[in-house]
């Protein structure tokens, strides 16, 4: 069996929700051992969000496979010695605390970094670490609504919306998870460590676009414009005969061109308000009139049929169910099985990023505190006495 790319990286992971676990699993999935840290008898939050399969949190099976995990009562001084004893092992740290709660533990950037150089430590929030906004609670929407995301979000005439997912969580865990990487390779050269600060805050504010230079710098800040493309025209979402919704990008020259070929109007490259991208932006609400005719006539399996052979970029807007049942999903790993002890077979998306040929399995979440004796074994050499001894006085 091939070796995975972080297979030996020891990773301690405190964190919870999104952000910071969704960080720890991509590390996980791509081999390093990662060790879940939770409270005792409680566990993380989000054990009790619904819904549920067998007593288990499908939210928490989602955020915390390939890893193992065990507990720690934070509150008891042993307990905090014992996680400053694993951060000595450890390659890497993540942790969302709201600012000033490691620190309040002994357990700061400055006090690991102390104890173990080599140590990577990742901290991501809401807001930065050391600002006049770090002690305020973010949560995804929170920061989609403060960085005007929501407000670009939704029809023109309706209210600012959320995006449909946690899209601030993930980008922002992708982003922690890069500078992890990043830390890791100047280690290799260094022999150090390093402290990785991420933000929802700083991921938010990366995904405006041009909004930020548009209105800095031209005073024309965008706003909602549903689902049409800011940039190109026609690209907007469409109706087929058969009342199935359908994207259609055909937005660039190229694209335009063929699109034009294709309905077996080449003319309409000759006329002035869709014969160059500026002028199809200046009639955008012509040049999509255009497609929706064109689209109204087919239905809309025929349509993307028609659009796919001309090579123009186009999909049916498919439910959950649909693409829950799209064959091509599980062919490519985007939707792979995975078996865990209390629950049985839990669908869920695959790995993004596979390094080398071959797919390697991944292991389900842990139950609260599964795996503590066998790491506190395994990193600290403990022996099950001194496990015992640290379970009666409630520190594990």
């Amino acid at each position: 069996m091939m070796t995975r790319p972080l297979a030996g990286l020891k990773v301690l992971d405190l964190s919870r929700y999104i952000a910071g676990p969704h960080c720890a699993t991509v590390l996980g999935d791509l081999g390093a051992d990662v060790v879940k840290v939770e409270r005792p008898k409680l566990g993380d939050d989000t054990r009790t969000f619904k819904p549920e399969l067998g007593g288990e949190s499908l939210y928490f099976l989602m955020f915390n496979r390939s890893k193992r995990g065990i507990t720690l009562d934070f509150r008891n001084p042993q307990a905090q010695e014992l996680l400053r004893r694993l951060a000595r092992e450890a390659d890497v740290l993540v942790e969302n605390f709201r600012p000033g709660t490691m620190e309040r533990m002994g357990c700061g950037w400055e006090d690991l970094h102390a104890i173990n150089p080599r140590l990577v430590m990742a901290r991501i929030s809401g807001f930065g670490q050391n600002n006049s906004m770090s002690s305020r609670p973010c949560f995804d929407g929170v920061a989609q609504a403060t960085t005007g995301l929501m407000d670009l979000t939704g029809d023109p005439d309706g209210p600012p919306m959320m995006a449909g997912t946690f899209v601030v969580d993930y980008s922002t865990a992708l982003y922690a998870a890069i500078g992890i990487l990043a830390a890791l390779q100047n280690r290799e050269r260094t022999g150090a460590g390093e402290l990785v600060d991420v933000s929802l805050m700083g991921s938010a504010a990366s995904l405006l676009m041009t909004a930020l230079p548009e209105c800095l710098l031209l005073g024309e800040p965008p706003t909602r414009r549903g689902n049409r493309d800011r940039y190109t025209a026609p690209a907007n979402v469409f109706q087929a005969a058969d009342g199935a919704w359908m994207l259609v990008q055909a937005g660039n020259e190229q694209l335009f061109k063929r699109f034009a070929v294709m309905i077996g109007r080449p003319e309409l490259l000759d006329d002035p308000r869709f014969a160059t991208l500026a002028a199809r932006m200046e009639n955008v609400e012509a040049a999509e009139a255009l497609v929706a005719g064109w689209v109204a006539g087919l239905a809309a399996d025929e349509a993307v049929r028609r659009l796919s052979e001309a090579e123009i970029p186009c999909a049916k807007v498919s439910t959950v169910s649909d693409i829950a049942a799209n064959a091509y999903m599980r062919e490519a790993g985007n939707i792979i099985d995975v078996e865990h002890p209390a629950v049985g077979s839990v669908p869920m998306s695959g790995p993004v990023v596979r390094v080398g040929s071959g797919r390697h399995a991944v292991e389900p979440a842990p139950t609260l505190g599964q795996h503590t004796d066998e790491v506190l074994a395994d990193w600290l050499k403990l022996t099950p006495d001194e496990v015992a001894v640290l379970r009666s006085n409630r520190a594990v």
